[in-house]
């Protein structure tokens, strides 16, 4: 919007020609971190008294650890201003005309208020039950269906170097010009849809202790910054013939517009950073379903967009161990009645074994880190 209305005054006077500088997206990354710290920063405090004034607080599994019972009404839904914080700056400092941004705000809206719903039923029925699952995923995978089918299917409205391919599949530390992988689009389109839904649930999975989700995704916000910038940028604009194009020299999945969509993973850093500040151990607030759900939808689509599906598994790695050791702990119960790990999802299995909270934290945090760096090194490793 800032773009939109700012941008095209540079030429109006000699002292508005600093406005020159909303035409690169380095400032405007930093511009939308910035101002997303900053909201969510310093509108906690006050969001966190309303939800104490309103009752808003965590219910906390019967079932579970005996730690846990301490956090029962701690304010929740906190997601609801990690939302804002998000989607605000990314409208104020995007390109409004770039489809990918609006596609990934348009999961990460309405995989909140999926969210949001879940939220709400679980604090009016005093319970941790929420939306029936079977429910929650249809929400899901409609919402994630509509907007992928739109981006894959209406080729006036997306840019050529997306259309050409929108159905490849790249390969971890493989060339992508050389070795991709492409699928039929019917084909391709349910397996997109399927990351979204998987990142969207296992993120909401990790977020069982104080900071632990927040953390990776904070790493994975910033991974796919710079991926999707890397993806989009080019050098040497005055010669179109001597421009340099970093994605043809890294040979990763090019597609010039996708570099505007580190705007919109600039502010879930900046969000993230903010809430963390409020939400580290011990948490004055947690996000909820209405956060979790969101920012794993949003990561899922960047993962997509940028066409690092297959990639995602090794940055997201944390999420994806939380959400295998659920579904391994749920099929040996039927099959076998014995359950492999104490309890899941498995930062649960590591309180019962005694592990204090901040430990398994900050251990998963850098092991995210870790996955992190091995994910960025497939850009020259390859």
């Amino acid at each position: 919007m800032i773009l939109e209305f700012l941008f095209p005054l540079r030429h109006d006077a000699s002292w508005l020609t600093w406005l020159n500088v909303l035409r690169y997206v380095p400032f405007r990354i930093i511009a939308a971190a910035a101002s997303a710290m900053f909201i969510s920063f310093f509108l906690s405090p006050w969001f966190i008294r309303e939800l104490q004034r309103k009752q808003i607080g965590q219910v906390v599994r019967v079932d579970g650890p005996a730690s846990h019972h301490i956090k029962s009404g701690t304010p929740t839904m906190g997601g609801a201003l990690i939302l804002l914080s998000v989607l605000l700056p990314t409208i104020l400092w995007c390109d409004l005309s770039n489809v990918f941004v609006w596609a990934t705000t348009a999961v990460t809206a309405g995989y909140g208020v999926i969210g949001y719903l879940d939220d709400y039923l679980k604090i009016k029925a005093k319970n941790s039950r929420g939306v029936p699952g079977r429910y929650k995923l249809l929400g899901q995978f409609l919402i994630a269906g509509a907007v992928i089918a739109y981006v894959f299917f209406a080729e006036r409205h997306v840019p050529p170097d997306w259309w050409e391919i929108r159905t490849r599949v790249a390969i971890p530390f493989v060339a992508f010009a050389k070795h991709p992988i492409d699928l039929p689009v019917l084909v391709y389109i349910p397996f997109a849809v399927l990351v979204v839904v998987a990142m969207s649930n296992a993120v909401n999975l990790t977020d069982g202790l104080d900071g632990l989700a927040i953390g990776p995704v904070i790493i994975n916000g910033a991974t796919y910054l710079l991926w999707c910038y890397l993806a989009g940028a080019t050098f040497g604009i005055a010669n179109v013939s001597q421009r340099f194009i970093v994605a043809r020299y890294l040979d990763i999945p090019g597609i010039a517009s996708v570099g505007e969509l580190s705007v919109y993973c600039g502010a879930v850093v900046g969000a993230g950073i903010g809430f963390l500040w409020y939400n580290t151990y011990p948490a004055q607030v947690f996000m909820g379903d209405v956060g979790s759900l969101a920012l794993g939808g949003g990561l899922g689509m960047c993962a997509v967009f940028t066409k690092n599906e297959l990639l995602s598994i090794i940055l997201g790695g944390i999420f994806f161990l939380e959400a295998v050791s659920v579904i391994v702990q749920v099929l040996s119960f039927r099959l076998t009645g014995k359950r492999i790990f104490l309890m899941a999802p498995i930062h649960h299995h590591y309180e019962k074994k005694g592990w204090p909270e901040p430990k398994i934290i900050v251990r998963f945090w850098i092991i995210s880190i870790l996955l992190a760096l091995i994910s960025l090194s497939s850009l020259k490793l390859r």
